[in-house]
């Protein structure tokens, strides 16, 4: 998640435009002070936006892992030593007595990150529509 919520704060901070920066500058604002009042609010709302992003790319690739995991044969802690449980030999294996388990949890976690995406989605807009800058 780091590299893709750097990047997309890295570009949002190169959307503000230079005059805003310059004009702050000419009348004679130090730098610091140039950054925390005028870069960081204009650009916060695009931040927040990629924070969501890579919030929402991570719970999307580990959803699977937390859903299959638990219904694996076995796992191998040492990877010296016999074969892990892998995807394709669970689907092969006569499990039915497990189905609606499994069944009612795919559905939990389908729900819950669905409930998850859209609290951090109201939170977004709620924050971006807080931190509007003021002219």
């Amino acid at each position: 998640m780091i590299p893709v919520v750097v990047r997309s704060t890295e570009e949002m901070l190169k959307l503000v435009p230079n005059e805003l920066r310059e004009a702050s500058y000419a009348l004679g604002v130090p730098k610091w002070k140039t950054i925390s009042r005028i870069v960081l609010p204009t650009a916060f709302s695009g931040i927040i936006t990629g924070i969501l992003l890579g919030l929402a790319r991570v719970m999307g690739e580990t959803a699977p892992l937390l859903v299959l995991g638990p219904y694996s044969k076995s796992i191998n802690t040492d990877i010296f030593s016999g074969f892990m449980a892998a995807l394709p030999t669970m689907i092969n294996q006569d499990r039915s007595e497990a189905v609606d388990a499994a069944v009612n949890r795919v559905w939990a976690a389908a729900l819950t990150l669905i409930v998850l995406v859209m609290v951090l989605n109201i939170g977004g807009r709620l924050i971006a529509r807080l931190s509007k800058v003021s002219k």
